[in-house]
């Protein structure tokens, strides 16, 4: 800072407006090859003021920021929304729960943003009632349906609800926000100011009625202008209805008759772990890399922390059976890719089903993983 002081430059005059370039987060497509989604001055602003305004955050909060700044969530909640108003921000380099409680009891903070898994860690700290979380006003977040019964604890503890909310790094986070004053639980909320969202059939397009499931499509001020240099991409992203552009965000879910928006299913091929979209093809690709694997199959298993895992179904080599542990598997997994890319179960088959057409059939090795799931874990 005192070296960027000592240049003693002068600032330029701003050529900028509010439809140029501004951020490009890359999230992940079906394909599992990344995409940067190209965000304008308008679109960041759009939800950092909406955030703003949606809970009242004023410049006597003190915000909690323990979400990656990297990502749309924690840049826009965490980062820009409490520098717009002038907050307080304390900041967490890396997750710990002990930590966290440390500074919201010395700090005094008044908000705090985190996906569902982090609450989910925080309240099973065992020793959690020494602490001194009473100046607390607003725990927010999403990533995945909080439990109903950590919900509870978290009301009891805090007198707070989770206010959960639902966007993408397509839409700079938050398209859905439940009412701070009357939220629901396991809810993604209802569309935020200047937010059409629909439920549509996936194949039609057809909006369909209340209570009926179909894929969520939205359009706002916050969606992107596309992805960049990928023309194709950009194109079967978007529907047009009733002369609006709208993003199809492959999430299937259903609207109730007071417009609160709830998650159903997934229309695509993705795991959510801790918040982060995982795509099974990209963690298969890589695990290929490895010398003993002859096949992978990644799928998604039910995690009560978590949300979702990632677990890879594999074909070893003939020469390397008996030579090389599911361990063994893991542990380089681990060591060459992302932390919440790499399987946390591996399990070896013989084979992997395959169509009539020679595919691997991973959607049945999915409902049978489901299945076990349902049947070793509470709901």
């Amino acid at each position: 800072w005192a070296d960027a002081i000592a240049q003693e430059r002068t600032p330029v005059p701003l050529t900028t407006g509010p439809d140029d370039l501004c951020a490009m987060p890359y999230t992940s497509g079906t394909t599992g090859l990344p995409k940067g989604c190209m965000h304008t001055h308008r679109s960041v602003m759009s939800t950092l003021v909406g955030g703003v305004r949606w809970f009242g955050t004023a410049s006597d909060a003190v915000c909690l920021s323990v979400l990656p700044f990297f990502h749309v969530t924690g840049l826009t909640g965490s980062l820009n929304g409490p520098l717009y108003v002038g907050a307080t921000i304390v900041v967490l380099a890396r997750w710990d729960r002990e930590v966290a409680a440390i500074c919201m009891q010395r700090y005094r903070v008044t908000m705090w943003q985190a996906i569902s898994t982090m609450v989910i860690d925080f309240l099973a700290h065992p020793q959690l009632e020494r602490f001194d979380l009473s100046s607390l006003r607003c725990v927010r977040g999403g990533g995945a349906a909080m439990p109903e019964a950590l919900a509870a604890r978290l009301k009891t503890l805090t007198g707070q609800d989770y206010i959960e909310g639902y966007g993408m790094s397509e839409t700079m986070a938050a398209t859905h926000i439940n009412p701070t004053h009357r939220p629901k639980r396991q809810c993604l909320g209802m569309p935020v100011f200047d937010v059409d969202a629909r439920v549509v059939d996936p194949d039609t397009l057809a909006t369909l009625p209340p209570g009926e499931t179909g894929e969520i499509v939205v359009h706002g001020p916050q969606v992107m202008q596309g992805y960049w240099r990928n023309p194709k991409a950009t194109q079967e992203a978007f529907v047009t209805l009733d002369g609006q552009r709208f993003l199809r965000t492959g999430d299937l879910g259903h609207v109730d008759e007071e417009g609160y928006f709830f998650m159903t299913d997934r229309l695509k091929r993705m795991i959510n772990a801790s918040g982060y979209k995982v795509w099974p093809a990209e963690v298969e690709a890589l695990m290929y890399h490895h010398p003993a694997i002859q096949e992978a199959c990644v799928i998604g298993v039910r995690d009560a922390r978590r949300g979702e895992s990632v677990k890879a179904l594999v074909v070893l080599r003939p020469g390397h059976r008996g030579q090389v542990t599911e361990q063994d598997v893991i542990d380089w997994a681990h060591s060459h890719m992302a932390a919440y890319k790499s399987p946390r179960t591996v399990e070896f088959v013989e084979a992997l089903p395959r169509s009539g057409s020679g595919k691997v059939m991973w959607r049945e090795l999915q409902e049978q993983q489901a299945a076990v799931d349902a049947s070793t874990l509470p709901p």
